[in-house]
């Protein structure tokens, strides 16, 4: 039996710790396109868990119904990238919203510039990241809005860039609802995060008054 040759069992190679160009790397047309650029090179991301690709999708189906039917901008979700400043990484959040007055930054291929809403949803092997270097990114790009969904920790943290561009974390201890100030009229119940199944996104868009 012939035996393929090593490199084709290999991830298309030279991607990953090679110095390239934001535009270069832009560019690259890899099976995997899992990555993010970071220092100028290719880095891949954390895995996803089955808790994280559940949330992930609902909550991108549902901003994704909810800015359609308000005609209100467009929504991206992983692998879409987002450089949120010239110098900055450029990133790949789980969910972006860009309102109609800012669709001159999306094109073809990113959103050059920050997006009015970003959500990261945690997995084990991005909580550091998504808490950490992003946070501090997105804050210092101008993101308007930052959600970070914990589905492990069932944790919900809501944060709202203010005057002075620092991020300030939305009070929800004595309120069970959460009211988007990006997305007007969007509110959503953390709790609807965690139950198995999750709610239908058509039922809480009733909810919501859209549907």
């Amino acid at each position: 039996m012939i035996r393929p040759a090593l490199d084709a069992l290999q991830p298309s190679a030279p991607t990953v710790g090679r110095r390239m160009s934001y535009a270069q790397f832009l560019r690259l047309d890899e099976e995997n396109n899992h990555f993010e650029w970071v220092d100028g090179r290719a880095i891949p991301m954390a895995a996803v868990t089955d808790e994280h690709s559940l949330v992930a999708g609902w909550l991108a189906t549902l901003i994704r119904m909810f800015v359609e039917a308000r005609k209100l901008g467009v929504v991206h979700v992983d692998p879409f990238q987002m450089k949120a400043a010239p110098d900055l990484p450029g990133r790949a959040p789980d969910i972006l919203f860009v309102a109609n007055r800012n669709l001159s930054r999306v094109k073809k291929l990113h959103v050059s510039g920050p997006a009015d809403l970003v959500v990261e949803v945690i997995s084990p092997g991005s909580r550091g990241l998504d808490r950490g270097n992003k946070f501090f990114e997105y804050e210092q790009g101008g993101v308007k809005q930052y959600w970070l969904i914990d589905p492990e920790r069932k944790q919900p943290e809501f944060y709202l860039l203010g005057r002075d561009r620092l991020f300030r974390l939305a009070n929800q201890a004595n309120d069970p609802t959460y009211h988007s100030v990006v997305l007007k009229g969007l509110w959503l119940k953390p709790a609807w995060l965690w139950r198995r199944p999750l709610p239908t996104v058509m039922s809480v868009l009733k909810q919501i008054g859209v549907a």
